[in-house]
């Protein structure tokens, strides 16, 4: 077995214990009446969740051939993202100016947890629009350069 394939076997079979945890939690839940407990194991269902989306990315990135981005798609892409990346800058801004004035322990542990998690969309965003963005995008320029690169003299005369 390749390691590619290995790769992939071990992705798909986290997929499976995310689907577990999932299904698990969201049995359990109803029999619990805490809200900070319920809130909590509701986030790490949906993480799990999201999980299993990344891993299907994930798997689908090592099977299949993508497809270039046009520059349409790039910028809708690239401003859906800045959006985004702004968004979580506020929220990071916001909380963390609200949490040292919150008393109640409990209430200070939840957004303590939800600042953690919008400092890691930022840093994620950050990187999507880096690499995953850039990456399956072949851009006006691009062409050129393509079309130009291994030109002799590039239109220029010569001989």
């Amino acid at each position: 077995m390749s390691s590619k394939d290995e790769l992939i076997f071990f992705i798909n079979e986290q997929i499976k214990i995310e689907n577990e945890i999932v299904k698990s939690l969201n049995t359990t839940l109803t029999e619990i009446e805490n809200p900070a407990v319920t809130g909590v194991l509701k986030g790490i269902s949906l993480d799990s969740l999201k999980h299993m989306e990344l891993y299907s990315s994930a798997v689908k990135l090592l099977t299949s051939i993508s497809q270039a981005l046009t520059q349409e798609q790039l910028d809708k892409q690239r401003e859906l993202v800045e959006k985004h990346i702004l968004i979580e800058v506020e929220l990071i801004e916001k909380i963390s100016q609200m949490i040292p004035k919150i008393e109640n322990e409990k209430v200070k542990l939840l957004l303590n947890a939800i600042l953690s998690d919008e400092k890691r969309h930022h840093t994620l965003l950050k990187k999507v629009l880096e690499t995953i963005v850039r990456g399956e995008t072949i851009t006006e320029e691009d062409w050129w350069d393509i079309l130009w690169r291994n030109v002799p003299f590039h239109g220029a005369p010569g001989g």
